[in-house]
């Protein structure tokens, strides 16, 4: 499927593209949620547009793994479940638990697709194609970074999920007022959704110690952060005293 020199190449190519990504996106709204305009072009409801855009990437992980023949190694499939319980919630629960029926752009649901799908590639090209077939041995679930990855990534799913909630849960039937979320990471974070999101794909990275992890990571980075300034400056503007910008920050607790 890959060699190590194309795969290398292929990963240099996405980190690239991440940086690109991130610097565009901080003059460039992504036109989904608060920032939804018509000019992205034709619509479809949000519940099927997060479908589409999820699901592509957890179909394509189970045909990397099903196709190896690394299919049976423990280690490698116990990423692969850690990996699928992220995107089964991200395609098929997620999606049925949003409130109202928004619109997204078909642009930015497509657009979706296809980086999820190269993220399928990544992980699993080098899960089960790249890595040497004995680089993750059988002592691997006790090594520090196996445990402390799946720490960070379970306490990010945790985050991303509960901060999903909280904002879920802002307005009752009917009420259209905007309010500021509160709770949990939100005490630390404007977007605590999108730094659950970053721990989640942080500890991915260290749990499989793989520069395809990290190289996602940077992605979930330069996608989510330009973003979650500018919902940090929507709130300020909205909110004023009610935001205590000296103590809550955008996406990384204490930083930025």
């Amino acid at each position: 499927m890959f060699t190590p020199h194309t795969f290398n190449l292929f990963l240099i190519g996405m980190a690239i593209v991440a940086l690109i990504v991130f610097v565009c996106l901080y003059f460039v709204n992504a036109g989904y949620g608060k920032f939804y305009t018509a000019k992205w072009g034709p619509t479809v409801d949000n519940h099927l547009g997060w479908f589409v855009m999820e699901v592509p990437v957890f179909i394509a992980m189970l045909l990397l793994w099903w196709m190896s023949d690394r299919r049976a190694d423990t280690i490698r499939l116990a990423f692969l479940i850690l990996f699928e319980i992220h995107y089964f919630h991200r395609s098929f629960i997620f999606p049925l638990q949003l409130r109202g029926h928004s619109r997204m752009p078909w642009v930015i649901v497509l657009m979706g697709a296809v980086f999820n799908t190269l993220n399928a590639l990544m992980q699993g090209g080098w899960i089960f194609y790249v890595s040497p077939a004995d680089f993750y041995s059988a002592d691997w679930f006790t090594s520090l970074p196996f445990l402390a990855g799946t720490v960070l990534f379970l306490f990010g799913m945790y985050v991303n999920i509960q901060s999903d909630g909280i904002i879920r849960n802002l307005r009752k039937p009917g009420d259209t007022a905007h309010y500021l979320p509160k709770g949990g990471m939100f005490r630390f974070v404007t977007s605590a959704n999108y730094f659950g999101e970053f721990t989640e794909w942080v500890g991915f990275a260290i749990l499989t110690w793989s520069w395809a992890g990290a190289v996602f990571a940077l992605w979930t980075f330069a996608n989510l952060a330009p973003r979650a300034a500018r919902i940090y400056d929507l709130y300020s503007a909205e909110f004023g005293d009610e935001l205590d910008t000296s103590h809550v920050k955008r996406i990384l607790p204490f930083i930025y």
